[in-house]
């Protein structure tokens, strides 16, 4: 039986019949050894992204073929959208194997976070999503942080079986894999990485040893991620990529926090107090009075309040309100694909933003 060649950045099968398709080279290529396909190509050398038709439920429908394989779940989270980046069917996907929970990008959160705290959190909110992970490990793939206890506790876990690393689009799971690969055997950049969402198409598999393989499979696309309804250049601004500085303002009653022109906060009552944002560094926060929101909102997107640069791109039309209420603890409010407003018990707050974009409450991660 012949084998099917695949791209070795992100696993399409390799063709050269549609240079618009996944998995397009040359005819000339289609027979070497380590082929990466075009659009691969372009994203490592020039940063650009060819879009492909597939859809979430394409690459659900892919990892759905886990369920009756031996081995071991790997699944990577994004620790700053714990919340976006968990997979809600992963139990059915799952099944009875074993899972090492490995939360990444443990460098945005700022330093001072108390580490055991994270992990013990990390599992009381794997459970709420029917995971009981066997292990959790914290680590910086891009600041090469916790890649060798990661290492460690996957081939005691594994017990000698196959690997299956899966994610959702835009966790850093590519880049883990990389910094796993070259520990291992030595050589860099295997695997095709980028901040555009979708970039692994179909399994990848690494050989372990003589017997068992890790496999990279596709990053799932999770349509409530704030990530993708902003452009290319709008992504790079709204995705931190060093540790967050906190920012905290101190707000009276009918006061707005705009994060950007694509979300705004309203702060409704529980008297004068503190809202802390963790999002992107990058990202400009704007205060005004509620009174004043909605007609700032229209007249200064995309200039004051920016990103979007382009106001026609954000529709008005479109956007959900979500009110909460926070009762006996401190707690996270959660917007999906952009970060969380930290508020102390009692206070009453409305979260506008895109209708598509999910907005969750939680218990404080600090």
């Amino acid at each position: 039986m012949t084998e099917i060649a695949k791209c070795i950045g992100c696993g399409a099968i390799l063709q050269s019949d549609n240079p618009e398709a996944a998995g397009y080279v040359p005819q000339s290529s289609l027979n070497k050894e380590d082929v990466i396909c075009k659009r691969c190509f372009r994203l490592k050398n020039y940063n650009e992204v060819q879009d492909v038709d597939l859809t979430s439920e394409d690459f659900l429908n892919m990892l759905k073929s886990l369920h009756n394989e031996d081995g071991l779940i790997v699944n990577v989270v994004d620790v700053f959208d714990l919340e976006g980046s968990m997979i809600h069917r992963l139990k059915d996907i799952v099944g009875k194997k074993k899972v090492v929970l490995v939360a990444n990008k443990m460098d945005i959160l700022p330093k001072a976070i108390n580490k055991k705290r994270v992990e013990i959190w990390l599992r009381n909110r794997a459970k709420d999503y029917g995971l009981n992970p066997d292990e959790v490990v914290l680590i910086s793939a891009y600041k090469n942080q916790g890649i060798d206890e990661l290492l460690n506790t996957i081939e005691k876990v594994r017990e000698g079986k196959d690997v299956f690393v899966v994610g959702t689009t835009n966790v850093g799971k590519s880049t883990l894999i990389n910094k796993l690969i070259e520990k291992s055997v030595g050589e860099k950049d295997v695997i095709t990485t980028s901040h555009f969402p979708g970039t692994t198409l179909d399994m990848i598999d690494i050989p372990l040893d003589d017997d068992s393989y890790m496999f990279d499979t596709p990053g799932i696309i999770q349509s409530h991620q704030m990530t993708h309804y902003v452009t290319d250049k709008e992504l790079k601004v709204v995705m931190p990529k060093k540790e967050i500085k906190p920012k905290v303002y101190q707000l009276n009653e009918e006061q707005s926090l705009f994060l950007g022109g694509l979300v705004r906060v309203d702060y409704v009552s529980g008297g004068r107090r503190s809202l802390t944002c963790f999002v992107s560094n990058d990202l400009n926060i704007h205060r005004t009075k509620l009174s004043n929101a909605d007609d700032l909102w229209n007249r200064q997107i995309g200039e004051l309040l920016k990103p979007p640069y382009n106001p026609e791109n954000f529709d008005f039309e479109r956007l959900n309100k979500t009110e909460i209420v926070t009762e006996n603890e401190r707690q996270d409010i959660m917007i999906s694909g952009l970060g969380f407003v930290t508020v102390d018990a009692g206070a009453e707050v409305h979260i506008i933003a895109p209708e598509e974009v999910e907005v969750t409450l939680r218990t404080s991660i600090l």
